[in-house]
C-alpha cells in the first residue's frame, strides 16, 4: 500500500461524457429526455457546432457528444479538484501529456491522458456544474 500523497485532491465527479453517432441527436433525445425523463440543459454556444447535448442528473452532468465512433473518442470523466494549480505543475514536472482546455463559464479546465490514451478532465474548484 502506497503512502505517497495523491497528486489530485478530488472534490467530486462533475460530469461524464458518452457519445452517439453524428446526426442522431433526435434519437438520443428521445431516449434520454423522452424515455428516461432526464433534463436537458443549455451548453456553451461555442460547443454547439460539435453536436450533441448536455443533461443534468442531480448535481452531475451527463454530456452526450456526437462523433465518428470508429475513430478517436471524446468519452471522458471530469472531476472537480481542489488543487488545480498544483496539479497543473505536477503534470508538467512528470511529463504527463496534457492540455489546457477553453474555460466554460469561468471554470478552468485541463485534460490529461493516461498511458492508454484515456482522457481525464479536471476542473478548477469554484463554480459547480449547473
Amino acid at each position: 500500500m502506497s503512502t505517497k500523497t495523491p497528486a489530485i485532491d478530488f472534490e467530486r465527479l462533475d460530469h461524464l461524457q458518452l457519445c452517439i453517432p453524428i446526426g442522431l441527436e433526435k434519437e438520443a433525445r428521445a431516449f434520454y429526455c423522452g424515455l428516461l425523463g432526464l433534463k436537458e440543459i443549455e451548453k456553451p454556444e461555442f460547443l454547439n457546432k460539435n453536436g450533441g447535448f448536455w443533461l443534468k442528473l442531480g448535481n452531475i452532468g451527463l454530456h452526450i457528444g456526437a462523433e465518428d465512433l470508429e475513430n478517436k473518442s471524446k468519452r471522458h470523466p471530469a472531476f472537480q479538484i481542489n488543487n488545480f494549480d498544483e496539479f497543473q505543475k505536477f503534470l508538467r514536472e512528470q511529463n504527463i501529456r496534457h492540455g489546457v482546455d477553453k474555460e466554460i463559464r469561468g471554470v478552468r479546465r485541463i485534460s490529461f491522458f493516461d498511458p492508454f490514451n484515456n482522457r481525464i478532465e479536471v476542473l478548477d474548484k469554484g463554480i459547480p456544474f449547473e
